[in-house]
Order: C-alpha cells, then sequence, then structure tokens
C-alpha cells in the first residue's frame, strides 16, 4: 500500500520573526527526524497572530512569494529530502497584500503557492484590513510523495473549498490554521467551538473520501487575551482520528496515512459517484430567496 509520513508543527510565537523561523526550521527538522515526507506548518508561523488589530505597522511583516522565505525553506526541504507547506504574509505588490501558503517540493523545487480565498472580519480575526481575497483558485501540488490540496484557515469552514480541491485531485488537504479562544471565555463554549471546528473538517474528509491534516497554533497572544487552542489533528477518509494533539502543549508529530484508503472508502460509500451534479446550480447563488 502507498503510505506517507505527515508532519504536524504545532507552535508558540513572539514578535521576534527571525526567532519563529528558527523556531520552525528546528522543529521542521524534528518531524523529518521522525521520518515525516511532508510537512505542513501553522498558518502565519513566522510572527504572533497580528489579525487582532488594524495596525499599518504589521504590514512591515510581509514579503514576495517567492522570496526570501521560500528560498530558505526550498533549500531546507531539498537538504532533508522533504515536502514543506509554508504559511506567508505575502506582499503582492505595493498595497496589495496576501495570505499565502508555499509548497516546496522533497527537491528543493518551488511548485507554487495557493492565496486564502475566505477572509474573515470578526473581533480579533481582522483579516479584511490585511488580505487580498485570493485570485489563484483552488490548488493541488504535485509532489513527490503525494497530490495535496492546500487550504488555509477559514476556508476550512467551507465544504465548497475542500470539495473542488478534493475533485481537482488532492489526496490530503491541509489546513494551516490560527484559530483560538478569547481566555475570559467560559469551558463548555470552548469545548462546543472546537468541536465543530474538528467536526467541519473530518466531514471534509468524508464527504471527499480524503485524509485531512489540520495544523493550529498554540499558546497565548494578544496581551493574554488570546489562547490559541493547538489541537491539531488528522483524519482518515472515513473521519477516523488518528492523531490529535493537546490544546496546551508545542508539538511535532508525523503520522503515517495510507493513500490507498481513499480507493477503499470510495468504493463502500461512494459519495463522488452518486453526486447529482446537474441539480447544483442554485449553489452559486449568494441566498436562494424562492422568487
Amino acid at each position: 500500500m502507498p503510505t506517507v509520513k505527515t508532519g504536524l508543527v504545532q507552535m508558540t510565537c513572539t514578535n521576534d520573526k527571525q526567532g519563529n523561523i528558527d523556531k520552525a526550521i528546528s522543529k521542521i527538522k524534528d518531524a523529518a527526524a521522525k521520518g515525516a515526507q511532508i510537512v505542513c506548518l501553522q498558518e502565519l508561523f513566522a510572527s504572533l497572530y497580528f489579525g487582532d488589530a488594524e495596525d499599518y505597522e504589521n504590514f512591515k511583516l510581509a514579503e514576495p512569494v517567492p522570496g526570501p522565505s521560500t528560498a530558505l525553506f526550498s533549500s531546507l526541504a531539498a537538504e532533508l529530502n522533504i515536502v514543506i507547506i509554508a504559511s506567508l504574509f505575502e506582499k503582492r505588490a505595493q498595497g496589495i497584500y496576501h495570505n499565502t501558503t508555499a509548497v516546496l517540493d522533497a527537491d528543493g523545487t518551488y511548485l507554487g503557492k495557493y492565496r486564502k480565498m475566505h477572509i474573515p472580519d470578526d473581533p480579533s480575526y481582522y483579516e479584511k484590513f490585511y488580505f487580498t481575497p485570493g485570485d489563484l483558485g483552488y490548488k493541488v501540488f504535485k509532489t513527490k510523495y503525494a497530490t495535496v490540496g492546500v487550504l488555509i484557515c477559514w476556508d476550512q469552514w467551507y465544504p465548497e473549498a475542500a470539495r473542488i480541491t478534493a475533485l481537482m485531485g488532492a489526496e490530503i488537504l491541509f489546513y494551516p490554521t490560527a484559530i483560538g479562544w478569547h481566555a475570559s471565555q467560559d469551558e463548555a463554549t470552548n469545548a462546543e467551538q472546537y468541536n465543530a471546528w474538528q467536526t467541519i473538517q473530518r466531514s471534509h474528509a468524508i464527504a471527499n473520501g480524503v485524509h485531512v491534516v489540520s495544523v493550529n497554533r498554540v499558546g497565548y497572544e494578544q496581551d493574554g487575551n488570546m489562547k490559541f487552542w493547538g489541537g491539531s489533528f488528522v483524519s482518515n477518509p472515513f473521519g477516523t482520528l488518528l492523531y490529535k494533539a493537546s490544546h496546551e502543549n508545542e508539538e511535532v508529530a508525523a503520522i503515517e496515512i495510507e493513500l490507498s484508503k481513499s480507493d477503499v472508502y470510495r468504493t463502500h460509500w461512494p459519495f463522488l459517484r452518486d453526486r447529482r451534479i446537474d441539480s447544483y446550480q442554485p449553489i452559486t447563488k449568494r441566498f436562494i430567496d424562492g422568487e
């Protein structure tokens, strides 16, 4: 059976960009030492999560993609013979910025990038201030070890994004993420929110018959007011958890997945076969008013 080991790096961040990058490199090496062949970092790993405030100074964190970080991680990928999925703050042009993930193949080749399509604007997540919505469409990347699809954080709530990426041939869906609880929130609300977050992504795995790998940050940020909830996980194509990280600690894991499981589940639960694609035109409407 074809198998691949997926590496997850769940870590805390500080306001020291170089320090965060150095930590990510160290933890990628740890994942590779555990046998990981594809390693995914969390969303915007090189900085604190800055979407909590509309601050023009934060634009200074951005860089071209490809650029300095992709060059650095391309060299690391080639050195370790692994694929690296790296979430970056992209400066596309003066005044145009994206929340972008680059994919570096195991020989160091820059395979391309995905720009986050769904941009939130909620308390403590003011991303519309920073990020232009993605205009590259949904993407898959044919790496040495598997064909992967990459979606980013808020994208994970949308079944359409997962479906399209899976239909393009993704064998694994990766979700670099930054999501947390307000420190004053009660435990019942925390549990409900985390369970919803995990459930929707496991649902994408089931509906599309693919593995899902979700990598979140962890630790307190925003002057202690936001606790990023960690809980990174791997789901098989029928929603079974193969791995779940803690809500408290930095963790590095390498989880073996069997790519052939997609064929098994898609054959016995043929959701893709039975899709009525002739009936789905209404999905392109904002809302169906019934007029």
